[in-house]
């Protein structure tokens, strides 16, 4: 496992991109930054996180077949990594939230942001940047419905050994995709998707409230919900939030 310890960054992602190619960078590279001054979420979101007290990393993985049209399951897998390891470490119930965010019951604890390179119609590698709540306890009040694993436990959290942790993890679950083993990713997913199955009320990008339950997620990431009527809608990212949680 190389992992590259930077004490402070713009963005471990942009990192990874600007210096993947001429240091030769392996299939698995971990970018680790103590501070990102431009951290980065889903469309362009910027990613809150105090100097020195939680995991702001990014990882490097190769692909030798992977089509675009399977892009979603790499975010189903590294969602599911850190999940996975979180299930096993802390007392709190975890789910994903569609996409790729992380909540600890309600409340986000870690985000995922994937950035494609792609040569014609396939995936030639991808940068995955993942910032995990860890030790810091307070946050702006601006930001709602956020907590760290810290705040879960009530102690201290050893950073490192929980980076080799999720690493390790992500390596397990990427290995789905080598296999091509998309349908168990896919049903590993969906058994832990918030709100799966459950009536819910949502708001869409016009900021019409409706009632509706998630019942899929199309090949290409969509969010298929289920409307009181019985058909079906299909939801991109940011078009579409829950009225409350």
């Amino acid at each position: 496992m190389n992992i590259i310890k930077l004490n402070a960054i713009d963005s471990t992602n942009s990192y990874i991109k600007e210096n993947a190619v001429k240091n030769n960078f392996e299939s698995f590279t971990v970018v680790l930054a103590e501070k990102q001054t431009s951290g980065r979420g889903q469309l362009g979101t910027v990613w809150e996180s105090e100097q020195g007290k939680n995991l702001t990393f990014s990882i490097l993985i190769k692909f030798l077949d992977f089509k675009i049209t399977q892009q979603f399951y790499l975010s189903m897998a590294v969602s599911l990594a850190v999940l996975v390891v979180l299930k096993k470490q802390f007392e709190a119930t975890f789910y994903i939230k569609w996409p790729n965010d992380i909540l600890a019951d309600k409340d986000k604890v870690a985000g995922i942001l994937i950035e494609n390179s792609i040569v014609g119609n396939f995936i030639k590698n991808s940068v995955i940047g993942i910032g995990l709540n860890v030790n810091q306890t307070n946050f702006s009040k601006e930001i709602e419905h956020v907590t760290s694993l810290k705040n879960i436990s009530s102690v201290e959290i050893d950073k490192e050994k929980l980076l080799i942790d999720v690493v390790n993890s992500i390596e397990y679950f990427v290995e789905f995709i080598y296999r091509k083993e998309f349908l168990k990713l896919k049903e590993m997913y969906m058994n832990t998707l918030y709100k799966y199955k459950i009536p819910a009320m949502f708001v869409d990008k016009n900021n019409t409230v409706f009632m509706g339950k998630i019942v899929n997620i199309s090949v290409e990431g969509q969010l298929v919900i289920e409307l009181e009527n019985e058909k079906t809608r299909k939801f991109n990212l940011k078009e579409i939030k829950f009225a409350s949680r």
